[in-house]
């Protein structure tokens, strides 16, 4: 008979496994994480390391929560508006505590899954799409910065792809990529310095952060996060491993990853279906991948607490691999029940806002039939 401690590390690792494939997969969205958590670091003033910090902590502990390859992702709406308007880390820590207790609120009770029921397929396929569409455009400005190394970067993953469907082995394209992409920064700029990550202060914003942050940041981002990093994310579960993992749950996650990151100078983190779709691509089935990712985001905090290790990759490397992320969500996001609305929804978020799309989206997932049922009466 097992003693407690063996039942519990038994219960902690049944399911996981660390193998290659785990390996190569925990790398899947490190294309969209580094680029954004990077840029957003260097623009508000946040120090590099705690975002590292606590994009490792959570990673781990979601692994072994979930058992599947739940990604951990910057708040995207809340990266893009502090890069375009400057914000400072009080106004950002602002809507990451707002955001927090929201998720955490609503995960706590059955409001999520009423929202499920309520938000039609089409419209979490069309946020899908729409994502897929800002990805590829994202792709475009990291092949402007550097097409020779984008056009590269893509041939060695195409060729790696094929390379492994033809001799069936492991897909290891992306962390060769990634090895590949730092290795060429330290020929051309040489070994980063070693910095260790500093000792913790409070990011506490003031009650003037608190409006700005609600108004500009809370609400485009909540919208996003119900339907991407959540119910988006919830669906993609159960078109990949035939798994349920209940809205409910990543809400609290979610709730639980900013109220205790975001003080102590973690950036507002959620989680996503493109960053599950890239995981799942590159080889990760179980959360034995988000435990490398946690591993490297560690190694990263503690040793390299500086930009400069993440200024020695070229964008064209990301740009590569968000290509690859794109495609498998994408494929996914065209499993809908009604293709004109997942459309019109994809490319108002384009060319817009998601949050425009999503409006539009359930004015017209609720009056086309509408409109159907009532031509059929008259005729």
């Amino acid at each position: 008979m097992p003693v407690p401690g063996e039942r519990v590390r038994e219960h902690l690792f049944s399911g996981m496994k660390f193998g290659l494939p785990e390996l190569a997969g925990s790398v899947g969205d490190f294309g969209t994480i580094l680029p954004l958590i990077l840029a957003v670091s260097l623009a508000a003033g946040l120090n590099i390391g705690y975002i590292f910090l606590f994009f490792g902590l959570w990673f781990i502990i979601t692994g072994f929560l979930y058992k599947l390859p739940i990604p951990i992702e910057p708040m995207k709406v809340i990266a893009v508006i502090a890069l375009a308007e400057n914000l400072n880390a009080g106004q950002i820590a602002a809507a990451g505590l707002i955001l927090g207790i929201l998720f955490l609120a609503l995960g706590s009770r059955r409001w999520l899954d009423l929202l499920e029921k309520w938000i039609p397929t089409s419209v979490i396929r069309g946020i899908q799409l729409g994502l897929v569409l800002l990805l590829l455009r994202t792709t475009g400005t990291f092949f402007l910065e550097d097409p020779i190394v984008f056009v590269g970067a893509l041939g060695f993953m195409v060729a790696a792809w094929l390379i492994a469907r033809f001799f069936r082995l492991p897909d290891l394209s992306a962390i060769l990529l990634v090895i590949l992409a730092f290795g060429f920064g330290i020929v051309l700029h040489g070994i980063p310095p070693f910095t260790l990550l500093p000792f913790p202060s409070l990011v506490i914003p003031s009650l003037a952060d608190l409006p700005g942050a609600a108004a500009d940041l809370v609400v485009p981002q909540a919208l996003l996060t119900i339907t991407n990093a959540i119910l988006a994310t919830s669906l993609l579960t159960r078109d990949l491993f035939s798994r349920d993992v209940p809205p409910a749950h990543l809400s609290r996650t979610i709730g639980l990853m900013n109220l205790t990151s975001v003080p102590f100078g973690g950036f507002p983190m959620c989680h996503g279906a493109g960053g599950l779709a890239g995981q799942y691509r590159f080889g990760a089935r179980t959360g034995g991948a988000n435990v490398y990712a946690g591993c490297i985001f560690l190694i990263l905090a503690f040793l390299f607490a500086s930009p400069s290790i993440l200024s020695l990759v070229s964008g064209g490397f990301f740009g590569a691999m968000l290509v690859f992320v794109a495609l498998e969500l994408g494929r996914h996001s065209v499993k809908t029940d009604s293709l004109l609305v997942t459309a019109i929804i994809g490319f108002l978020s384009l060319l817009t806002s998601m949050t425009l799309a999503f409006g539009v989206g359930m004015v017209l997932a609720y009056g086309i039939p509408w409109i159907r049922k009532r031509r059929k009466k008259e005729t």
